[in-house]
């Protein structure tokens, strides 16, 4: 019998974790197909619930780490299949619904599903990441038309307990869209921590007065840059109206996390984050509405579907 058949017999009509996936398949399949070489990979992200939707690859980086993308195909708002505690960082853009600011530049969002952040959304992003962990998130540069939405996130972020960490303009090299009343060229990096700031910084005295050990501190890993500088992607290879370039996400990725740790990002839009985690052997959950997307998503990091099949 096909592992795929075992575990519709075992699972008909539930949903299940990968854990007790690979447990039922491990404990019966002599021959491991590549669905269950699927499983085997995804075993250590013990808060995730398959069902349909849902796309994975497995990938090994240069140094030899193996990591996991998983591509859930869903609303980014809704994080109640993530366990408490449970995430290492969160680095996410989201399409945010402000009067004017629908066309210019890179974005003619006006056919996207828009939408304003709610405290509930922080109290979210709270509950799911670890003590200290990071939470990014990129925001338009300030202007007439969003300086009080803007404000609002800053209070609902602090309101359920982050701490204001830093903001980090990305400037965007060449690009300059000529729209409202100033030529814009940057997007604000907003840097929050749950609680004090993990230990990522390097301590060098420490490090000093110690040299057989490593020493760390609370913040990031190494000084924030005055600015990220980075050419956004061109018109014809983007995927995404909002497609974050790779070295930008990769920078932002290596100063908030630690290799094998996982990372979230609740509106994926082109996968972008997925493509850095896998340079960097970090483990990656995406989430992502627009079907359009996830297509591109899953063409863009070669993913499989993982889901029960009953032929």
């Amino acid at each position: 019998m096909s592992v795929t058949k075992i575990l519709a017999e075992e699972f008909a009509g539930k949903q299940f974790t990968v854990r007790e996936a690979y447990e039922v398949a491990g404990a019966v399949a002599k021959r491991p197909s590549i669905r269950a070489r699927i499983y085997e990979g995804l075993k250590n992200n013990t808060f995730l619930r398959l069902a349909k939707g849902v796309y994975a690859t497995t990938y090994t980086t240069e140094d030899g780490a193996d990591g996991d993308c998983v591509l859930i195909n869903g609303d980014g708002r809704d994080l109640s299949f993530l366990k408490d505690d449970s995430v290492d960082a969160i680095i996410t853009d989201h399409p945010y619904a402000l009067p004017g600011a629908l066309k210019g530049g890179n974005r003619d969002f006006a056919s996207y599903e828009l939408f304003q952040y709610t405290e509930k959304d922080f109290e979210e992003k709270y509950r799911v990441l670890k003590p200290g962990a990071f939470l990014v998130e990129f925001l338009p540069e300030e202007s007439a038309e969003n300086f009080e939405y803007l404000t609002r996130v800053k209070q609902m972020a602090m309101k359920v307990g982050f701490f204001y960490y830093s903001k980090v303009p990305w400037q965007k090299g060449s690009f300059v869209a000529n729209t409202g009343r100033k030529s814009k060229n940057a997007e604000d990096v907003m840097f929050f921590t749950k609680g004090k700031a993990r230990n990522l910084r390097p301590d060098a005295k420490k490090d000093k007065a110690d040299p057989s050990e490593k020493h760390y501190m609370s913040g990031a890993n190494g000084m924030l840059p005055a600015a990220f500088n980075f050419e956004p992607p061109g018109k014809k290879e983007r995927i995404h109206q909002a497609e974050k370039p790779l070295g930008l996400i990769e920078s932002i990725v290596k100063y908030v996390s630690l290799p094998g740790e996982w990372l979230l990002d609740q509106f994926a839009g082109s996968g972008v984050l997925g493509a850095a985690c896998a340079a960097l052997g970090r483990r990656c959950l995406m989430i992502e509405k627009d079907d359009v997307a996830v297509g591109n998503i899953v063409e863009r990091l070669q993913m499989g579907r993982v889901q029960l099949e009953t032929a």
